[in-house]
């Protein structure tokens, strides 16, 4: 029994999902976004209420239930409401800027770092050490963040570098000092 498979996912007002064969399309007020439903799962929408359902208790068919379950859930948010990914930068210097839909990062190289965003995605820098990365697909922003986190991951011994908004940075000691 899938307990997040079975729960029901209520479509809040102004959101319509539309199911023609395989293909599941959810449109809301931010967007639309689609997907492609595994054979052995079945969708069903019911006064406003959205039902996963397997065909049987095969594992691989109780696996597709939760993630599918779960997969639409996201999909209703983020064309509902819309994800955010925070980032922020950490050290002397480093700053972020925007100039059109190109995120230009000045984080201790030589030259500066530009991130074009890719379709869905937009960036928005409330001041130079925030960033703000928004978009309808939850995947797809979660990974435009990581790209950009990636740029100059944090580092152990002074926490420099850009991390997510809360993240917390495991700090290492530096040397040693020489014993006299």
């Amino acid at each position: 029994m899938s307990r997040i498979g079975n729960s029901p996912i209520t479509l809040p007002a102004g959101v319509d999902v539309a199911i023609s064969g395989r293909e599941v399309k959810v449109k809301g007020s931010q967007g639309t976004l689609s997907h492609v439903l595994p054979e052995s799962i079945s969708l069903s929408v019911e006064d406003g209420v959205l039902t996963v359902a397997r065909e049987n208790d095969q594992r691989q068919n109780k696996a597709l239930h939760g993630l599918t379950r779960a997969l639409m859930a996201n999909m209703v948010i983020g064309v509902s409401e819309g994800y955010v990914r925070e980032l922020q930068t950490v050290g002397v210097g480093y700053r972020a800027s925007l100039s059109g839909s190109r995120l230009e990062l000045q984080v201790g190289f030589s030259h500066p770092v530009h991130i074009d965003a890719p379709d869905g995605i937009t960036f928005e820098v409330p001041d130079p050490t925030k960033i703000m990365v928004k978009g309808i697909d939850k995947q797809a922003v979660g990974q435009v963040a990581a790209d950009i986190r990636s740029v100059r991951p944090p580092e152990p011994y002074k926490g420099k570098g850009i991390r997510y908004a809360g993240e917390q940075v495991r700090r290492k000691a530096g040397k040693a000092g020489v014993a006299r």
